[in-house]
């Protein structure tokens, strides 16, 4: 991210579901569609996870007695935040991508880290940054649009889509977010119109092999503008032609300000590129950025400053780079040099002036002293709350900081109160069903009700019905939409035994409604297809009958026939179901026999009714 990533090191540096088409079928879907009354955030909502951001290798973890890791920060905002990006990883090949973490950070194994993000239930979506670059030996320059050429090699393109695509499935990432900033900053803006289409056809291709695997795709980018405002921001990342493809856009809206004094990124610029963003990109996939540090500039200086005991003449002069300040450090300094913070509507940040005087001799032993007038410009609480407010405005997917760990806990606080306020209502969603138990074949009428916390039922929203067996992961079964008592119900056939859910969807004003999984259990069918009334006595005569589902018969199955009070043989069952008992019987009067099958992972134990024979 430019000053603020690359050299900021140094800061330390619901369309119709078909039904089932095996045991489950779909009976009746009773609901009547209405119009949806949505009422605004309720203050007990918790708040919308609208914070992401990116965890540092150089500061994963707090500096002793503070809490300034990134990994304090996610873990202690876990209400706001839905993924996290670790900063962790460089490419420098089409083969080769480099762990800066477990260098900087030996104490800690990457695989502790990574188990304690995941506890927390955040995404894991880690950022690649392009290390292809490099100095060239002879003239010390950096070579340009080395990834570039890679990216038009299609074979080296192949590689480096199946390079990235392994790693994220054998870490078993979320996905991956690139920061690709050489094309921006390194290699010139004449060679944009080649890279791009060649960026185009790489990002196409990576995303098509991470979606088939489930895996997510985002772009982080510095700005970019409609082109009929005149400005063009950095194009060469082509977001119409990527907002299809991708599934996040991370936009650096900071460093408006490096070379000279300023705000960090002033809010009419910011809102600029996210009014061309969500014109050519949806904008639930849009994430607007915010910094966690300011800058300090040398805007003057009196006297001569001194070279020793520290060389102050190259840093403290008004041509020098800025220094960065950590947000939450920034009314420190403030403070002790008794300057105080204005917040700057027009640019939605806030600055300060100071004065620092600096003492020691110059390189021949004389002593001497300067002041250098200096400037601050940072983001505090209440320019993080207007930024946050831009969600809402747009509907963008949300923020997202460089880095956590910088941040001032008030401006934290500050954007939730922002999530609270825009939290998308809590769907409450029970099941139940008039039967948790039948044959096979049986119907059970589902019930599901929708309702907002305070007992407000939801109307005319759409849901659907997923089941699952033994054998099958969570189905859709079919979809309707809940009646005016917010409540969709509908009968099912029961095939075997089956978890069932209703879940509605989230949107902007509501959140996911997910029901309890609710148990139907079913016993096969049992039935008599032959016995006679009356026999004689020592006379051989058979019974038989047949078991249902016979799918569900496998080899080596029985069932057990009992006459009223102990079981007396065991037979098999064959691959139609049916089944056929021989009996003797010795002693006059009346006989009553059932047959039972035993209970599996698809259904539980069953019997057949009675059938009774006289024997004379």
């Amino acid at each position: 991210m430019r000053l603020a990533r690359s050299r900021a090191r140094g800061v330390s540096p619901l369309a119709p579901v078909s039904p089932l088409s095996s045991l489950l079928a779909l009976l009746m879907v009773a609901g009547v569609c209405v119009g949806i009354s949505i009422p605004q955030a309720q203050a007990d909502n918790p708040p919308r996870k609208i914070l992401t951001g990116w965890i540092p290798y150089y500061r994963t973890y707090s500096s002793p007695g503070k809490q300034n890791g990134g990994l304090d920060s996610a873990l202690a905002n876990a209400d706001l935040i839905k993924e996290v990006m670790p900063f962790w990883y460089a490419l420098d090949s089409a083969t080769k991508i480099s762990d800066l973490y477990t260098p900087a950070n030996p104490s800690n194994p990457m695989g502790d880290t990574l188990n304690k993000l995941r506890s927390a239930g955040f995404q894991i979506i880690p950022t690649i940054t392009d290390s292809t670059a490099s100095k060239d030996p002879k003239t010390g320059k950096t070579q340009t649009t080395v990834l570039s050429n890679l990216m038009a090699d299609g074979p080296k393109r192949d590689l480096l889509v199946k390079t990235i695509t392994d790693f994220v499935m054998a870490n078993n990432f979320d996905g991956i977010d690139l920061d690709f900033e050489n094309f921006a900053y390194v290699d010139g803006t004449s060679s944009w119109a080649t890279t791009q289409i060649r960026f185009v056809a790489f990002m196409k291709a990576l995303a098509s092999s991470l979606h088939a695997q489930g895996k997510l795709l985002s772009l982080t980018t510095p700005p970019s503008f409609d082109p009929a405002t005149g400005k063009k921001g950095y194009w060469v990342y082509s977001w119409p032609d990527l907002g299809s493809v991708i599934d996040r856009l991370r936009i650096m809206t900071y460093d408006y300000s490096t070379a000279t004094p300023g705000p960090i990124g002033p809010i009419t610029w910011v809102e600029q590129t996210l009014q061309y963003a969500v014109a050519v990109v949806p904008a639930s996939k849009v994430f607007v950025g915010l910094p966690g540090y300011g800058r300090d500039w040398v805007t003057s200086v009196q006297g001569v400053c001194p070279s020793l005991p520290i060389n102050y003449t190259a840093t403290v002069k008004t041509t020098a780079s800025a220094g960065t300040v950590v947000m939450r450090d920034a009314a420190t300094l403030a403070s002790t040099y008794g300057a105080t913070p204005q917040y700057q509507a027009k640019y939605g940040e806030t600055s300060f002036t100071y004065q620092k005087v600096y003492n020691g001799t110059t390189s021949d032993g004389q002593l001497t002293q300067c002041t250098a007038s200096r400037v601050v410009w940072y983001q505090d609480p209440q320019g993080f709350a207007l930024r946050a407010n831009l969600i809402s405005k747009y509907h963008l997917g949300g923020l997202t900081q460089w880095t956590l760990g910088m941040e001032d806990p008030a401006a934290t606080e500050s954007i939730r109160t922002v999530a609270k306020s825009i939290a998308p209502d809590v769907v409450v969603a029970t099941l139940a069903s008039d039967a948790k138990m039948t044959t096979y074949g049986g119907i059970a009428h589902l019930s599901g009700t929708f309702t907002l916390l305070d007992r407000r039922p939801v109307s005319g929203l759409p849901v659907r019905v997923e089941v699952k067996t033994a054998t099958t992961e969570w189905t859709p079964l079919f979809s309707g939409t809940t009646n005016g008592a917010g409540v969709l119900s509908a009968p099912i056939i029961i095939g075997e035994n089956t978890q069932t859910r209703m879940i509605s969807d989230g949107t902007w004003e509501r959140a996911e409604g997910r029901s309890s999984e609710l148990a139907l259990a079913a016993s096969r069918k049992i039935s008599w297809t032959s016995a006679p009334t009356s026999v004689k006595r020592g006379v051989s005569f058979q019974i038989s009958g047949r078991v249902s589902p016979a799918s569900s018969i496998t080899q080596g199955f029985k069932v057990t026939l009992s006459n009223g009070t102990a079981s007396t043989q065991q037979v098999p069952v064959d691959a139609s179901g049916n089944f056929v008992i021989g009996i003797t019987e010795k002693v006059p009067g009346i006989s009553q026999y059932r047959v039972s099958a035993p209970a599996d992972s698809k259904f539980l134990a069953s019997s057949s009714d009675f059938v009774t024979v006289v024997v004379r």
